[in-house]
């Protein structure tokens, strides 16, 4: 295989909100990368893996990234917040996109993109012996073109504090979405789990309104209830469930079922 031929895999969720569409996502808080293939089988474009509030190790991430690129579905890691190497190693696993969490102000999303995106957008260390650049065959030039094409960057808006710089931070180049994380934002707002309050109503419809405006996705996470709602606000990304919370219903429903029977002991 020569290395014209060699290409990042293209991001299906890019591809999908840059036609108009909207991409399903959905949240992992296992680590066990059958979860991922089963996601993918059952049709979802993309997995949210985290390691912000779960114990998930790098190994992990790196065969849950494995697993979506066998169904080609992408990765969107959320990182914890710490060193630039936080934020790349996600990225050099071949993850498709990366989301970091509590982005504070226009100061915060700057270093973002600075940290995450090669040139000429940022100045994102440079290595491309790694999954994303196919162990260094895909050529430097190319490498750096696609990467900045093809992976997306997302920053949360789950506080009050960058509410004040949220059009410049929908400004930021190399900033690809703004994601809404309302239960933080609850809670910022000295209102935890209130989800009828009017902050938390107005934000996440502004959040989307803003996004928009300035050529940037809109992404929340949601349920098959609102779905529909949050697309009619704009939001072309919508993660609608997560792996723990199918189990907890299944394991429920099964109690459930079998409580009411009667069944003697044998003898």
């Amino acid at each position: 295989m020569s290395e014209a031929t060699l290409k990042m895999r293209p991001s299906r969720v890019l591809a999908k909100m840059r036609a108009g569409g909207v991409a399903t996502c959905v949240k992992l808080n296992l680590a066990d990368p059958r979860v991922a293939e089963i996601a993918g089988l059952c049709g979802f474009d993309c997995v949210w893996t985290d390691m912000e509030h779960v114990p998930n190790t790098l190994h992990d991430v790196e065969n849950i990234v494995r697993a979506a690129k066998m169904l080609d579905m992408d990765t969107l890691v959320r990182v914890p917040r710490g060193s630039y190497s936080d934020l790349i190693r996600p990225l050099e696993m071949d993850a498709t996109g990366l989301m970091v969490p509590h982005v504070m102000s226009i100061e915060d999303a700057r270093k973002v993109a600075w940290y995450t995106r090669f040139h000429p957008l940022g100045r994102r260390p440079i290595d491309g012996g790694n999954s994303d650049g196919a162990y260094c065959m895909i050529p430097m030039d190319e490498y750096i073109k696609q990467a900045n094409e093809q992976r997306f960057v997302v920053v949360q808006i789950e506080d009050p504090e960058p509410l004040d710089d949220l059009e410049e931070i929908a400004k930021v180049e190399g900033i690809d979405m703004l994601l809404f994380g309302a239960a933080d934002f609850s809670q910022g707002i000295g209102a935890p789990g209130e989800w009828d309050n009017h902050k938390i109503v107005d934000t996440r419809r502004r959040v989307a309104e803003v996004a928009r405006k300035y050529d940037k996705f809109a992404g929340i996470p949601g349920s098959v209830d609102n779905f529909k709602e949050l697309v009619d606000m704009g939001y072309q990304f919508i993660s609608i469930g997560a792996d723990v919370v199918g189990l907890w219903q299944y394991y429920r429903e099964l109690m459930s079922s079998i409580a009411g029977l009667s069944v003697a002991s044998p003898k």
